[in-house]
């Protein structure tokens, strides 16, 4: 059975003071894609992002959510369809608990109460908050699983982040991306901007790569982050065992972590 295209951008064109900033984007993304977005700073993700969900509107051109067109629609009306995780989360918090952030946008979204106590009640339960902490004494790692718990607790079709780990420590980072990866194996599409390629390589499916405004190329990831002249376009930098391969030759291309290198040695190993 196709999936369903959840998010569409039918020649998007956005400026800011007449300066195209992006232009002539045509996306398709269907129900269950974990979608990576990738460029040099200035390429236009964020802007790509922000239009996602109506936070801009396209100067030209149609984005459509879930078959809805961001142009005719408030933010409001998208947002219990599509969440938006901020690359700095105190961007996002307004409440002095945790329990009050995670039932703020409940509330926006005209979620009834005992189904709102019943939520906050459950994501506090899962995430091992502390119901009463002020948001702002939390470490900017836990502020980040907040902001995505209030999101969660509101079940969006599709999660749009921009760079959701920066600022965080390993730790944090993997405990985030494994949490997004359920969500996206319990079916939400995930679409992410983000500049860190060792984490598009383990968690991205498919890659769009943006320069100046524009997309590149699109595919599934193994394929673009094999490409190093595309790569070298964009400003990029392949991920670090797959620059080594490079660097090695054709015997190892495709090669993408130590475990694949240390099989592909092994096996060269075998046939001299």
């Amino acid at each position: 059975m196709p999936k369903e295209t959840v998010l569409e951008f039918q020649n998007v064109s956005f400026s800011y003071n007449e300066t195209a900033n992006v232009k002539d984007l045509n996306v398709k993304i269907k129900e269950g894609d974990f979608v990576a977005v990738i460029g040099s700073n200035g390429a236009g993700k964020s802007t790509f992002s922000k239009l996602c969900n109506g936070l801009l509107k396209p100067t030209s051109g149609d984005v459509l959510v879930t078959g809805l067109n961001t142009k005719k629609e408030k933010v409001s009306n998208l947002a219990e369809r599509i969440g938006f995780l901020f690359q700095n989360p105190d961007r996002q918090i307004c409440c002095q608990t945790v329990a009050e952030e995670i039932a703020f946008s409940l509330k926006n979204n005209g979620i009834p109460e005992d189904e709102i106590k019943l939520r906050v009640e459950n994501t506090i339960k899962e995430f091992g908050f502390k119901a009463d902490v002020e948001p702002f004494n939390m470490s900017r790692g836990q502020r980040q699983r907040l902001c995505l718990a209030c999101l969660i607790a509101l079940n969006p079709k599709i999660l749009i982040l921009d760079e959701p780990t920066t600022g965080l420590d390993y730790k944090e980072c993997m405990e985030m991306m494994n949490r997004i990866k359920e969500l996206n194996k319990s079916g939400t599409t995930v679409i992410m901007v983000c500049h860190d390629m060792e984490i598009v390589l383990d968690f991205a499916r498919q890659v769009i790569v943006m320069n100046r405004g524009e997309i590149l190329a699109s595919g599934r990831t193994r394929e673009i982050l094999c490409d190093n002249e595309l790569l070298s376009k964009a400003r990029l930098l392949q991920p670090q065992i797959a620059a080594t391969c490079t660097l090695l030759g054709s015997d190892y291309k495709d090669v993408f972590t130590v475990d694949e290198m240390i099989a592909r040695i092994k096996e060269l190993k075998g046939k001299k």
